[in-house]
């Protein structure tokens, strides 16, 4: 797939040649406290570029469900390119990254930076990441996750080339803590399955509600064995908070269920990461009615457009998970491109928070197509994408991404609500 965007900044310099007579007036104006206006320069005609993108999709293993829209979406991004004719040409070579045993990840990406990929997007899971990250960084090419949520990426020594555009799960940490603190009026207890996303997440849930004035009364971790999860449930039970906080998978059910038998109610349950699934299928009926659900990703059914165009490259698409970040990276990667008018990976990743909005000075533009207008006019964009704003920070997460709020009716389903 081909495309090409192109640009660069305007820039601003005084006029040289002037006569001697010109130089004395300038003097006088200078002199007089006035100034010579300063005169831009047209902006340079753009480059002929050529970027090799690098797609690690599963296409096998646990993660394989997910690869089809991946996919679906990073030709789309391609197509989208190419077709604006901007003198930017994208090529997409794709291998399978597996899961994150074996060695399926470490070869894809060694067989995609011999196809002198300079950006490479994914991997989804964060074990996968952890696996190729130094490889791919180390070559000086640029990585792009559209999935990955663990807060060890957000300071990790990937020498400026590692980016998200998925929140850190922290990020939704701080989203439960606001929505519990607009919800319950006393004292939570959060009880949280430190394997999920390590002490960030639990940690900005609290903060986030005691700076809304609540009060946390128990606090409790639980490790992957759930060791002493009994007496740590009673515990936090003991405490008499006025709402739970349930961060974890594994354990949530059970962590859940004792509550309600201890008298909760499912507005006093609240949960991260779907912990539950959509069906609360082993509750009694109504017993999770109200209860609070944080989920990272935008409503699927809000991007219509965005999905009927991905089933047009594939029709038998049922997931559309991870497919809207995974397009917008590939339209991140090819604007930064179109800035920097270059395509190796320094170069790129040096434009990647300009082109999202994260320096704060650019123009909003929805498409590829437009933000490229905006750069080969010589301005600074801001592209907000089918996943939302993203405007990435400068460790490489995206500040302006969307937590979904879900909640279970009184048929324990969860619609969401925001």
């Amino acid at each position: 797939m081909t495309s090409t965007p192109v640009g660069s900044r305007v820039s601003l310099r005084t006029r040289r040649g002037f006569t001697v007579i010109a130089g004395a007036l300038a003097a006088i104006l200078v002199l007089s406290g006035c100034s010579v206006a300063e005169t831009p320069e047209e902006v340079p005609a753009p480059k002929d570029l050529a970027l090799t993108i690098g797609a690690l999709v599963p296409e096998s293993g646990s993660l394989e469900k997910f690869g089809p829209a991946v996919s679906a979406a990073i030709a789309l991004a391609a197509q989208d390119v190419n077709d604006a004719n901007v003198k930017l040409t994208v090529t997409i070579e794709s291998r399978d990254s597996g899961d994150s045993t074996g060695t399926t990840a470490e070869d894809a990406a060694t067989a995609l930076l011999e196809a002198k990929a300079t950006v490479i997007i994914g991997g989804l899971s964060n074990g996968v990441s952890k696996k190729v990250i130094d490889q791919i960084t180390g070559a000086g090419v640029v990585e792009i996750s559209p999935a990955n949520d663990s807060p060890d990426f957000s300071n990790y020594d990937d020498s400026m080339l590692y980016w998200r555009t998925s929140p850190s799960c922290a990020l939704e940490g701080s989203a439960l803590g606001a929505e519990m603190a607009e919800r319950v009026d006393g004292s939570i207890a959060i009880l949280s399955e430190d394997v999920l996303c390590g002490p960030l997440l639990p940690r900005a849930i609290g903060e986030t509600f005691q700076r809304g004035g609540g009060e946390i009364l128990s606090q409790e971790t639980i490790d992957e064995k759930a060791t002493g999860l009994d007496d740590q449930i009673a515990a936090a039970i003991a405490a008499k908070p006025d709402a739970v906080a349930i961060v974890g998978s594994t354990q949530a059910e059970k962590i859940a269920k004792a509550f309600i038998a201890a008298g909760y109610t499912g507005d006093q349950l609240f949960f991260s990461g779907l912990s539950l699934g959509e069906r609360g299928s082993g509750f009694a009926a109504g017993s999770l009615t109200g209860s609070i659900v944080t989920h990272p990703g935008l409503e699927i059914s809000t991007i219509s457009d965005f999905t009927n165009r991905l089933l047009e490259i594939n029709p038998s698409l049922k997931d559309f998970s991870y497919a809207a970040e995974s397009y917008d990276a590939v339209i991140l990667a090819s604007l930064a491109a179109l800035a920097a008018q270059k395509v190796t990976g320094k170069a790129i990743s040096g434009k990647l928070q300009e082109v999202s909005g994260g320096t704060g000075e650019g123009t909003v533009a929805t498409t590829f197509e437009d933000a490229a207008k905006i750069i080969l006019a010589g301005d600074a964009v801001d592209y907000d994408g089918v996943s939302g704003p993203i405007t990435l920070s400068d460790n490489g997460d995206p500040q302006g991404a969307i937590i979904g709020i879900y909640q279970y009716g009184s048929d324990n389903v969860y619609t969401r609500i925001n």
